[in-house]
């Protein structure tokens, strides 16, 4: 069977399975002119017709400012399908990363990541898209497992779909269930014409040291090839500690528990709508207003029932916002939320230090976390229809 059959079969099923591509979806593509994205092109090109989706899609290569940049044999390549690469200039990313990598062997290539997704997703906002397109493959979400649980201690991998809240721009992966010798494979067969990347680390990285030990992994046990695919999305079979876990406040009888299971996630909505929703006339759309899927939540327990609810969201590295915090009203006024608060602080001052944490406090709960070492910012301001002030704590 010719690969490009295999690579739309299993573009089909990422796509029915996490529903990445809907009717009317205008979709840039992010193209670096190796073999993998220039396939996507292909591979999405053929897909509107192949699966009978009106989608439209915009080719856009971001220039980084790596010596030896050429776009050309891409474009030529999107050109032949009868679509234009858009080439969009990003040429700081380069300077700042040779600024970043200081006695290190290699470019950091999680500051060269990040940079390039709000690059292109500037893009998206400028041309009017909602979705953006990379060409990550089932053997890069593998790989990313694999570094992130050795260098970051995380059972972590990129998603099929993202949706960024704040920018509303959503990524997809169409190839998720795509395998890399597939797309090798495919190139060699439609005769696609890759240009080598400019990067000077290529080749070079902690990525294809991953690469190299999964593929002797896959040598010694062939079943592990379709296992560790399966493993991402098998569900049903996931046990691992997560609901085991109650952080002990020693000498209180207290404990924190981290939000992990769909019971406790019930039970911290609940309080919320208990303590905002009906007893502050917070609208529901507000307390409940998507952020949830980004926050890591925590509830308070006393003898085994929870009686307080509190929740962090990272808004970017050492920048941290808490928010959410809830005491049942038959247990305020006795510390409970002090304790709460204090507990969150040094859980997150021991995992990244120094931090910035920001939080919108009532404006009655002022001298509370005046107390718990924040600071007011600015003016005071209606949220939910009751009266904030933005405070910030730096912990060092």
């Amino acid at each position: 069977m010719k690969a490009i059959r295999i690579i739309l079969a299993a573009l089909r099923q990422g796509d029915e399975t996490y529903d990445l591509l809907s009717e009317n979806d205008r979709v840039i593509v992010g193209v670096s002119g190796g073999k993998d994205s220039l396939l996507l092109v292909y591979a999405l090109h053929l897909y509107r017709k192949f699966a009978h989706k009106n989608f439209e899609m915009r080719p856009v290569m971001l220039d980084l400012g790596f010596p030896g940049f050429d776009p050309s044999v891409a474009q030529a390549f999107v050109a032949s399908l009868g679509m234009e690469l858009l080439i969009r200039p990003a040429t700081d990313v380069y300077p700042i990363l040779k600024a970043q990598q200081g006695p290190n062997k290699h470019l950091p290539c999680s500051i060269c990541s990040r940079m390039k997704k709000a690059a292109i997703n500037k893009v998206a906002h400028e041309l009017g898209y909602s979705k953006v397109a990379f060409a990550h493959h089932a053997d890069d979400a593998i790989e990313t497992l694999l570094m992130n649980e050795i260098f970051g201690g995380r059972l972590a991998t990129f998603a099929p779909k993202m949706h960024l809240e704040r920018s509303d721009i959503t990524f997809i992966r169409p190839f998720i269930h795509v395998r890399e010798a597939d797309i090798i494979r495919a190139v060699k067969e439609l005769n696609i014409p890759v240009t080598p990347s400019p990067c000077p680390s290529d080749g070079a990285t902690t990525r294809e040291d991953m690469k190299n030990l999964i593929n002797d992994i896959y040598r010694r046990y062939p079943t592990s090839k379709a296992n560790f695919l399966t493993m991402l999305s098998n569900y049903e079979q996931a046990d691992l500690w997560f609901d085991e876990i109650n952080y002990q406040l020693p000498g209180t009888g207290l404990s924190m528990r981290p939000v992990t299971s769909a019971y406790d996630g019930m039970v911290a909505a609940y309080m919320r709508q208990e303590v905002f929703v009906i007893g502050q006339n917070v609208p529901l759309e507000l307390e409940f207003d998507g952020s949830d899927a980004d926050a890591h939540s925590f509830l308070l327990m006393k003898g085994g029932q929870a009686i307080g609810t509190i929740r962090y969201l990272v808004d970017e590295p050492h920048h941290y916002h808490i928010g959410r915090v809830a005491i049942k009203e038959t247990y305020r006024g006795q510390g409970y939320g002090t304790l709460m608060m204090r507990w969150l602080h040094d859980y997150l001052y021991a995992r990244d230090n120094p931090l910035t944490i920001v939080i919108h406090a009532q404006a009655h709960l002022r001298k509370f976390y005046e107390n718990l070492g924040y600071v007011v910012e600015g003016d005071e301001f209606m949220e939910a229809g009751i009266r904030h002030y933005k405070m910030r704590a730096e912990l060092k």
